[in-house]
């Protein structure tokens, strides 16, 4: 889309999510939107990177993961304000990324998931074995809430409200990135290493930079999802929710920003529909899942433009068929 057509979506987008709580009946549905925006701001962070950078990334949970537990610890046992602990969590995070991705993004494709996919399972154990600084299996409790300068966010409706628009302003930042000369590069970068290379664009500063602004991405998710909740457990950073973000990104449509966003959506609320079918959950999850990638290959994104696409061409159809019998 056009940057235009970009910044229509994102103005309606926002004013959605500032106008559905009206339309909740209690505060559990606004801990399903709470949870759908804070998954959809990982997802436009592995957007950025896998479909349009096209590096493949399973370790992002361990990101998520890293920046909650590093604010958890500071604010909750070291003490500090919990605004300084989540900008501290957010820049180790950003640090650690740097370290890991100046190795790891020498390699490509399958040898790139299986580098990240190691990082994300060493982070799982920390996360499980230093019972001392994280809790352990158990978990780590007693977060602080979210706050300000010493004023406690307490409503839960306050720090949705503020959850949404920090997932808007990442969106926009997206946007911009996209249409700018960074995101052209990107693109050639997906589309051929050797070529973008060849035409001047340095494929090693594009690739280290994307992966990082991906995991900062994460972090702020999971700073916010530490103070949201008061409590986290490893359970949560796991190898299984980082295959479940490259699901929301790929059902989505993997070039699509907002296509990331209703993918992760719609696996952050689908399983809540399923729980009625307690005995077969896993399994019409998983089939949904299959036939999604079977008949919309390009992702919901792509869906709606052949849709569209569709109805346009009906239309004109119609048209000049009118006009024929006129």
């Amino acid at each position: 889309m056009s940057y235009r057509k970009d910044m229509i979506w994102l103005g309606c987008f926002f004013a959605l999510l500032m106008l559905a709580p009206a339309a909740l009946p209690n505060n559990y549905f606004l801990t399903i939107l709470i949870l759908g925006c804070l998954h959809s701001l990982n997802a436009v962070g592995l957007c950025l990177l896998v479909g349009h950078a096209g590096q493949i990334s399973l370790g992002h949970a361990g990101f998520y993961g890293l920046a909650a537990y590093a604010s958890a610890w500071l604010s909750a046992t070291a003490g500090w304000p919990v605004e300084v602990s989540m900008l501290a969590g957010v820049a180790l995070t950003v640090g650690v990324s740097v370290l890991i991705g100046m190795p790891s993004l020498k390699l490509k494709g399958h040898y790139l998931a299986m580098a990240t996919l190691g990082f994300g399972i060493i982070l799982s154990i920390l996360f499980t074995e230093t019972v001392d600084i994280t809790g352990g299996p158990s978990g780590f409790v007693g977060i602080p809430r979210l706050s300000f300068f010493g004023h406690e966010v307490k409503k839960d409706l306050a720090l949705y409200r503020i959850v949404a628009g920090v997932l808007c302003l990442a969106v926009w930042l997206a946007f911009n990135l996209l249409h700018s000369r960074i995101g052209r590069a990107l693109r050639a970068l997906h589309t051929s290493e050797k070529a973008a290379q060849a035409m001047g664009v340095d494929i090693a500063r594009y690739k280290l930079f994307v992966f990082v602004l991906s995991a900062a991405f994460s972090a702020v998710a999971g700073v916010l999802y530490a103070h949201y909740l008061t409590f986290i457990a490893p359970s949560s950073f796991g190898f299984m929710f980082s295959v479940e973000l490259i699901v929301m990104v790929v059902l989505g449509g993997m070039v699509s920003v907002p296509g990331a966003i209703v993918g992760a959506f719609f696996v952050t609320v689908l399983p809540e529909f399923l729980r009625a079918f307690e005995n077969v959950e896993v399994v019409l999850f998983g089939a949904i899942l299959i036939l999604c990638m079977m008949f919309l290959p390009d992702g919901m994104a792509g869906g709606w433009n052949r849709l569209w696409a569709w109805a346009r061409r009906a239309r004109a159809a119609r048209g000049a068929s009118g006009a024929a019998h006129g």
